[in-house]
Parts: C-alpha cells; structure tokens; sequence
C-alpha cells in the first residue's frame, strides 16, 4: 500500500481506522499481495533448489528453555552457506528457529516479529505464549500452497511462559498443526538424530548451563550423522547460535561463550567420540 505524497502528509486512512490487532489480518485487508502465501510459482518441473536451513533444537530445564541451531544451509547436495543464522528472538520473552526454505523461513519470522509488536502497541499489552504459538500456526498454514511445492517452513517454538513461570517449547508440520512438547524437541534434517541424543541425556532438573551443554551436543550428534547439519568450525570459528530465555527475558549467548561450550564438547569427544553415554537401568 502506497501513501499519498501528494496530500499534506497524513497516514492514509486505513492506518487511523481502528481494526483488527492482528498485523497479518490488516495486511490481508489492504495489501493482500503482500503476504509471502499469496505469491504464485510460474510452472515448474521437477524441484526447486533453494537454500534450505537444517536442524533446530530446545531444551526447557526449571527456570526457563534453551533454543540453539546449527550454522549450515543446503542446496541439494551442495553447502550453500556456513554461517547462516537460523534462531531468532520474537519478542522479548519467546525465540523461534528456523528449518526449510531460508528465504521464505527468514521472512515469515520478520512477519511475526511484526505481527507481536503490533498486537502490543493496539492492545497494550503482550500475546500469552499460547497466544504466540497459535499466530504462528496461522503463519505457517497461509504457506500451505508453497509447501506443496517444496517451499515448506517448519519452525520450532520456544519461549519462557509468564503466566506458568516456566520455559516451553512448540513444534509444527508444514500444515501449521502445532504440537506442545515436553522437555525437548528438534525439527530439520538431523532432528532424528539430534531428538534420540537428548533422549539419553534430557533429564527434568538441568541446569542452564547443563541445558545449553545438552542442545550443542545434540546438535553435534546431528552433524555427526546427518550431512545436512553443520558441527562446529573451528577453522572459521563458526560455532553454534545457542539462545536461552528465562524470566529475565530472551538472551543470545555471545561468540566467545558458543565456542566455550563448542570446544569443550570437542576435546571430551577425542576421547568419547559417539559422545557422553546414559547411565544402564
């Protein structure tokens, strides 16, 4: 939607009439060419090589949940990018991670970013967690068509709950069906094998610092099968994004404290290279 520059400078109409609080029903509204699921494809064969991003993984431990990604993206058989960005905050007390198609993954996060802060500034206060969850599901199902054409985002969820004082975490398929999960969760290419490291290792009294050892090691593992998934390079210092949130809100831990936690795991796994082992019954 375009202003009019030839008037005395004031907003169009449609931004001063009160309306929904929900940014993507006000874009549907006045502009609804610009949703990222009303784009059409020109007829294609075969599938569209697009980067694609890979595995996501949280963790919640008592006070809070840890959301980390690791750093590669794929082109088919090729490495499109090293150091790409997958995790990300959506407001100040949740994160969401990306998995599928980068470009439109990217974009339909800057959309919900958008789509919180609106709902803040008309209502005057924050989405409920569940809240948040729902409008992403939302998001996801408008990219339905897309997906069926191999464009699919499947995002994971994650964010420090209010209302219940603890972390928790949500994963989604490519229809937008939402699913709460408990303790753990992984999507992406290696988020089989990711799931079945923190299936061993996941317990319900983790410390912070355990939970954010817990995810890069998952993330490890994933690497370690899945050649889709990145593991840490030390060569090119690019390590894992790791995030936590917690009462005190959404906090990115910093290049140096990545590679810490990084590092570590890498000289016990010269030792241990399948990794830590669960205790037997």
């Amino acid at each position: 939607m375009e202003a009019n520059t030839r008037s005395t400078g004031r907003l169009p109409a449609a931004f001063l009439t009160p309306g929904s609080s929900s940014f993507m029903d006000f874009l549907s509204d006045q502009s609804p060419e610009m949703l990222p699921g009303n784009r059409s494809l020109p007829p294609l064969q075969g599938a569209i090589e697009a980067p694609h991003g890979t595995t996501i993984v949280a963790a919640s431990f008592p006070g809070g949940v840890v959301l980390a990604g690791d750093r590669r993206a794929t082109m088919g058989n090729m490495i499109a990018q090293r150091d790409i960005e997958k995790v990300f905050p959506a407001d100040e007390y949740s994160a969401v991670g990306i998995a599928g198609t980068a470009g439109l993954a990217v974009e339909m996060v800057k959309l919900f970013q958008l789509e919180l802060e609106h709902f803040e500034k008309v209502e005057g206060a924050q989405l409920s967690l569940e809240g948040k969850a729902n409008r992403l599901s939302t998001m996801i199902r408008s990219n339905l068509a897309m997906a069926m054409q191999g464009l699919a985002v499947v995002p994971l969820f994650a964010g420090y709950d209010v209302d219940r004082e603890k972390g928790r975490i949500f994963s989604y398929d490519v229809t937008g069906g939402r699913s709460e999960e408990t303790g753990y969760a992984s999507t992406g290419s290696g988020s089989i094998f990711a799931r079945n490291a923190m299936k061993k290792l996941y317990r319900e009294d983790l410390t912070e610092e355990q939970a954010l050892t817990l995810v890069v090691q998952a993330l490890y593992d994933a690497a370690d099968d899945d050649s889709a998934t990145g593991g840490p390079d030390v060569a090119r210092r690019i390590y894992p994004i790791v995030t936590v949130i917690t009462d005190e809100g959404f906090r990115r831990l910093g290049d140096q404290e990545s590679a810490d936690i990084a590092r570590s795991i890498l000289e016990r796994r010269l030792e241990q290279p399948d990794g830590p082992r669960a205790a037997l019954l």
